[in-house]
């Protein structure tokens, strides 16, 4: 039951990521979006326990944890869709695992077999053939490095996600809590960025008034998207919400039950539902290197799963 759990997780994962991308491309605010999608999961697993009556306990405490790691996750993997191609973004989110086993092996003894190692210099070498590809632009480079934060923050929120299994926590409290501290650190930072904003917005105002003649010669630019509503963003932001904690909502039980690395790399399979879109969608043209590269690296995500 643990593995259509886990295969569950990552078609919402996967569902995710998509939105995330096309949402990246929108003039909005990134953080005040972002709160809307941990407002969501708050609300829904906090609704949802009211039904299905399941038990606080101390083991809910850890989805403090998992909020601050999946805090800085899913912030940087938002940035790197903004400023790097999807299809290697979305290759960065399918590499949790690597983190994820060799953590499980350090804390809890899950052991690494041959094939396990196999698969993890794969995906090494799918990593170096993408960073070498002759089609890598320096403003990709950014997008490697988000994406590099999004791997080892996705791989701390498993282990988190296990450790709180291992402690008993329920699911919906647990998640109640993880998606409350995701929303109140997002929440945060958009007020702090809007702090910001309006002190700027004041000192341009005077600017403008000292220097009007110059700026009323400037030419306009008409061609600036118009910014997204307060209200549409946040909207928009409680609906992307809803498959991240679909997500969440299969992929623990999944880890009560199954073996922390495996579990994780079923889950990161997520990838090729963003492959896809990147490719067929987005119509992103890739070199061969680098075509070879993400070919490379799923095949190892692939043997974690069918070798481990």
């Amino acid at each position: 039951m643990w593995f259509v759990f886990a295969m569950a997780a990552a078609t919402c994962f996967g569902m995710r990521g998509i939105l995330y991308q096309w949402t990246s491309q929108r003039p909005l605010d990134r953080n005040l979006l972002l709160f809307g999608v941990y407002l969501s999961g708050t609300i829904i697993a906090l609704v949802s326990n009211v039904f299905a009556g399941q038990a606080w306990n101390n083991g809910a405490i850890i989805g403090l944890l998992m909020g601050g790691f999946s805090f800085i996750a899913n912030a940087s993997m938002y940035k790197g869709y903004a400023v790097g191609k999807a299809s290697l973004i979305a290759l960065f989110t399918g590499l949790p695992p690597v983190v994820v086993v060799i953590m499980a092996y350090l804390l809890w003894g899950e052991t690494l077999n041959l094939w396990q190692i196999v698969s993890f210099v794969v995906v090494i070498l799918g990593l170096l053939l993408i960073k070498y590809s002759q089609d890598l632009k320096l403003g990709q480079l950014k997008g490697i490095q988000w994406g590099i934060l999004t791997m080892l923050f996705f791989g701390m929120t498993d282990l988190t996600s296990k450790q709180a299994t291992l402690s008993g926590a329920s699911t919906l409290p647990l998640l109640s809590v993880m998606y409350g501290t995701g929303a109140v650190l997002f929440g945060a930072q958009w007020a702090i960025s809007q702090y910001r904003t309006s002190k700027q917005v004041a000192i341009s105002a005077v600017t403008e008034t000292e220097g009007s003649a110059s700026s009323a010669a400037s030419p306009a630019t008409a061609s600036t998207p118009v910014q997204w509503s307060r209200g549409k963003t946040l909207s928009w932001g409680l609906f992307v919400g809803i498959s991240n904690i679909a997500g969440m909502i299969f992929l623990i039980p999944a880890f009560r039950g199954g073996v922390t690395g495996i579990v994780s790399a079923i889950s990161a399979m997520n990838v090729v539902f963003v492959l896809l879109y990147a490719r067929f969608y987005l119509k992103e043209s890739m070199a061969r290197r680098e075509v070879l590269g993400l070919s490379t690296a799923l095949i190892g995500i692939l043997l974690l799963r069918l070798l481990a």
